[in-house]
């Protein structure tokens, strides 16, 4: 496919060019490249491709590549474009995800050519994160929660998120907590018992936020894990990747606050017909259950990891006293 890409950019776009001007970076196990094209005769200067290899002949950072992991990454691939090609568009701008040119699929290559957020304006990163930059990241959330709140999530992941306990065997089996081991099922199905189940967008970390020049508004990027599930996947998730040990407990209160605050807005503006107050009252109580979840996963893939700390390990504590 490398011969025909600027060929697959210019036609969806319109070009009567395409230049490579950088690589953005590698995708996760060496499974392709993310790159920038600049464009000459197009209505947008610039746009990003995405290049997927799919050859089985990977080596995971951290040892997991076994034929179960190939597999499940072959399929996030799929999901992701069937999100840019089925169910993007839904997404209004406080959700704003990058408007896909096209999608294409060669067998063992598949190509994505997507908007480039810092031509439109959602070019900054972030390493660390205000109070106020967080703020935006779940406003995010809860627009997207609210914009598939109650749908199927036809050509997604069933239940969405890298972690999902179906999908993950083998972390599970190298899980030496046993308490957790033992209950990892049962966290499972409260999560999946939520009467209020939305699309999550399943590896919402700090990364896959592109900021404004203010950074008041955010875009996201990444989809190779949406599909079906309870928001407090995405929440947890999230404030775990970019709040200090030492901060998740004295913030804890303060962020939920502004995330219910904009999902009542966000039911409210999309006009679904749940009542928010329910919504509201059933997730919050799974926060700490989705914590859990996500911290079981963790202990099973990378028992070193640095979040895992005593603020999760306590969390982690009570979850598990509740359910007995």
């Amino acid at each position: 496919m490398n011969n025909n890409i600027k060929q697959i950019i210019s036609r969806c776009t319109d070009a009567t060019g395409a230049t490579e001007r950088s690589t953005i970076q590698q995708l996760w196990s060496g499974y392709g490249v993310i790159k920038r094209y600049e464009l000459t005769g197009a209505a947008v200067p610039s746009v990003v491709v995405k290049h997927i290899c799919l050859k089985q002949d990977k080596a995971h950072p951290r040892g997991w590549n076994t034929g179960r992991s190939h597999q499940r990454k072959l399929k996030s691939y799929h999901v992701e474009t069937t999100w840019y090609s089925n169910w993007s568009k839904r997404c209004a701008d406080p959700c704003h995800v990058p408007h896909c040119y096209t999608c294409k699929d060669h067998g063992e290559e598949m190509l994505i050519v997507l908007e480039d957020l810092n031509a439109s304006g959602y070019a900054g990163r972030r390493q660390s994160v205000t109070i106020e930059e967080i703020g935006a990241c779940l406003r995010w959330l809860a627009h997207f929660h609210a914009t598939f709140l109650g749908e199927t999530p036809e050509g997604l992941w069933e239940t969405g998120t890298y972690w999902h306990l179906q999908t993950r065997p083998d972390e599970l089996a190298a899980l030496d907590d046993l308490p957790l081991k033992q209950a990892a099922a049962a966290i499972d199905r409260k999560l999946s018992a939520s009467p209020f189940q939305t699309f999550v967008h399943g590896d919402a970390k700090l990364a896959n936020f592109c900021f404004s020049a203010d950074g008041t508004r955010v875009a996201a990027v990444d989809f190779q894990y949406v599909g079906g599930g309870c928001g407090m996947k995405d929440v947890a998730y999230f404030i775990g990747s970019c709040v200090a040990e030492e901060e998740c407990a004295a913030l804890e209160d303060e962020l939920l606050g502004k995330y219910f605050g904009f999902l009542r807005e966000a039911v409210k503006v999309y006009e679904k017909d749940v009542d928010p107050r329910a919504l509201e009252a059933d997730w919050r109580a799974l926060y700490p259950v989705a914590w859990t979840d996500f911290h079981r996963f963790l202990k099973g893939w990378s028992p070193g990891h640095w979040k895992i700390n005593d603020y999760s390990e306590r969390v982690a504590r009570q979850t598990l006293a509740g359910l007995l």
